[in-house]
């Protein structure tokens, strides 16, 4: 998915360049902030014994594993089985109302909170009849009681709630990355 994001950048910023100097255009660099690798998606459903070095791969070393056929099935089934497979764990929910502006107020909840703590992904959904604002991802309840105590002053209604969640980045002291892109803009 990393690498995935990275090209699709890279993509947008060279149409952009392209496409910005033939419409009168110049470019200037913007940083931008976005959410930490929660894991390396080029191994997500590959087998580490598939990948070890061998010199038949071309590598400069052997690495034999001696292993019943009964654990690379299980390996398999494992990968196979886990494909779609979601994490529960726990979220800090910062709104939750049913009132008729609530769509609105959610949106700007949502909206502030990401310009308030970025890199702390935030999800809005609406359940009948409740518009939903919940933020990070964490593995333990402990880990979401920290982000609860920093934004209480900021949203003193939150609360902590276990959900299905996406897999948390994997430093959660660093969980975004600054990047700089170019932006195409009239001369």
């Amino acid at each position: 998915m990393k690498l995935f994001f990275h090209t699709c950048l890279a993509a947008v910023a060279a149409f952009l360049l392209l496409s910005g100097s033939a419409m009168g255009q110049t470019t200037k660099d913007t940083v931008i902030v976005r959410r930490a690798a929660a894991l390396d998606s080029t191994l997500a459903g590959k087998s580490i014994f598939n990948m070890l070095p061998s010199k038949s791969k071309g590598s400069k070393a052997d690495v034999t594993v001696h292993q019943s056929s009964a654990i690379q099935k299980a390996m398999a089934s494992h990968i196979s089985g886990n494909s779609s497979r979601t994490m529960s764990g726990y979220r800090v929910r910062i709104y939750f109302d049913n009132q008729q502006n609530s769509r609105a107020v959610s949106e700007n909840a949502m909206r502030r909170f990401e310009s308030l703590y970025p890199g702390i992904a935030a999800y809005r959904n609406y359940q009948a009849p409740f518009f939903k604002v919940t933020v990070g991802d964490f593995r333990t309840k402990s880990e979401a009681m920290e982000l609860l105590q920093a934004i209480k002053a900021t949203f003193p209604t939150a609360f902590v709630v276990k959900e299905n969640i996406n897999y948390p980045v994997i430093d959660r002291y660093h969980s975004y990355v600054i990047d700089t892109v170019k932006v195409a803009v009239k001369k």
